[in-house]
């Protein structure tokens, strides 16, 4: 009798703790954001997929390959078709979201592989005209690159981008788990990628689901789920989230005027969006501190009163976007208005944030963070002190794995690399004329690619993929930094 009260007591406190492990999880999961996540850094089920499985058909379904069947395989070129190991084809047939494995003669997988092709081939592919790159591998060792290898990590970015977009326009994250969201920041740099390739259909899909979902007071939730509906998690609006779309409806319209004349709901989204950003400046000119990108509560910041530069400078970016949209539609009463707001923002960074090198937040000894690159172009003018700023901040923020950490003083895993950080700089100084600079980081992050080729979040001490792949927003961060390197990107300049 007492054997078997012990075995019950020992069964519930077993529970208890199966309870409490589970609770953990759940609680963990519902706080990892796209790039920010403070916790641990841990390989969840599925994380190490290399990639992705797709089919060159509508809706652009896509599943992860699974890690077990890695091992030799490869995309057919300028498709998301998989040739494995055995010689065996992996595809989603077109109409289809589940995945078949045929042979290589079946006459399906010759059907998507063209139909990639062909989407493809509707834009532009940058990278042809980038300097050579030497890829190192993530197994150690290094062999030369051709001027070719830039337009395959292009191509394959492209081909991740779409098969994160569905058909109603929410821009994924990623496939796996609490990755499978929508974030407007996000969104807003895959409209953006799409935009400059010259894939407007997909830009402008992405771009009416963001002004489908947009709040009537102009804000977003934080993410939503793939069906639009708002993630009701508790985590607050991400005021970031307004500059960046500002930014990519303007980056839009200039890229592709008639695609943009055929989205109705571009013009509303965007005054909703910019009076809101407007009618939030304080009597100093600065928006209110909210959480940006590293998501997380502004209490938590050198400064918990004022907004980090993750906040100002996309906010910045979106009031001059704004603005030179609105003169371009010859809508001078709207030009006027944000003009306002955008002068007494400026003059609200350079007497806050420029005195101190530009820091997340404006005190002195400020923490150097990646957000210094949202002033820099192709958000902003170039200007020397951002520029020195931003070679300052990504030198402190490198580890030894050739990698960048998002800021210094990180939170999370201090030996884990964060790949969307890395791009954010190589795109920042490939707009700014520092070549050689996004000419390295672009090698780096070609070199640690999966071994399908695809662009993961994260990259461990080791140099191994430590995150979720693709991400959406590393990759339209490349596909943008590679179209930089060919042909200077527009840029939203002070009126």
């Amino acid at each position: 009798m007492s054997d078997d009260l012990g075995r019950r007591r020992r069964g519930r406190r077993t529970g208890v703790r199966r309870v409490r492990r589970v609770a953990a999880m759940v609680l963990a999961a519902s706080l990892v954001a796209t790039c920010g996540a403070t916790i641990p850094n841990r390989r969840g089920p599925g994380w190490g997929s290399p990639g992705m499985v797709g089919g060159g058909g509508w809706p652009f379904a896509g599943v992860p390959l699974p890690p077990s069947e890695a091992a030799g395989a490869a995309y057919l070129p300028d498709s998301s078709v998989v040739r494995l190991a055995d010689g065996r084809v992996r595809l989603i047939p077109f109409g289809s979201d589940s995945p078949i494995t045929v042979a290589a003669s079946d006459a399906r997988v010759a059907a998507a592989v063209r139909s990639d092709a062909a989407w493809l081939a509707r834009g532009t592919v940058p990278g042809p005209g980038a300097p050579d790159l030497v890829v190192r591998s993530t197994a150690g060792g290094s062999r030369a690159g051709v001027p070719s290898e830039y337009r395959t990590m292009a191509a394959r970015a492209l081909l991740d981008l779409r098969l994160l977009t569905r058909p109603n326009g929410a821009s994924l994250a990623s496939w796996y788990g609490a990755w499978r969201y929508s974030w407007p920041r996000d969104s807003a740099f895959s409209a953006a990628a799409f935009a400059v390739t010259g894939h407007g259909p997909e830009a402008r899909r992405v771009l009416r689901f963001l002004a489908r979902v947009q709040n009537e007071n102009g804000m977003w939730a934080a993410r939503y789920h793939p069906d639009g509906s708002a993630v009701a998690d508790g985590r607050p609006a991400q005021l970031d989230s307004l500059g960046w779309v500002l930014w990519a409806s303007w980056f839009f319209h200039t890229r592709d005027r008639a695609a943009a004349a055929e989205l109705p709901e571009l013009w509303p989204m965007v005054v909703r969006a910019a009076d809101r950003l407007a009618n939030s400046l304080d009597e100093d000119g600065l928006p209110p501190p909210s959480p940006d990108y590293w998501e997380r509560k502004p209490a938590t910041e050198q400064d918990p009163k004022r907004p980090t530069l993750g906040v100002v400078a996309p906010a910045l970016a979106g009031l001059r976007s704004a603005g030179a949209l609105a003169r371009d539609l010859g809508r001078p009463v709207e030009a006027a208005r944000w003009q306002v707001a955008e002068h007494r923002l400026a003059e609200a960074v350079a007497r806050h944030y420029a005195p101190h090198g530009y820091p997340r937040s404006p005190i002195r000894g400020g923490r150097m963070d990646t957000s210094v690159a949202f002033l820099a172009p192709p958000f902003g003018p170039f200007d020397p002190g951002v520029n020195a700023a931003m070679l300052n901040a990504a030198q402190r923020q490198t580890l030894p794995n050739g990698g960048v950490l998002p800021g210094e003083k990180w939170s999370g895993d201090p030996k884990v690399a964060w790949t969307p950080e890395m791009a954010s700089f190589a795109l920042a100084s490939a707009c700014s004329g520092n070549t050689d600079d996004a000419v390295r980081r672009l090698d780096w992050l070609a070199g640690h690619r999966t071994s399908l080729g695809v662009l993961p979040e994260k990259i461990d001490a080791k140099g191994r993929p430590a995150g979720v792949a693709p991400l959406g927003w590393t990759a339209a961060l490349v596909v943008l930094s590679l179209a930089a390197m060919e042909k200077p990107l527009p840029v939203p300049m002070p009126s």
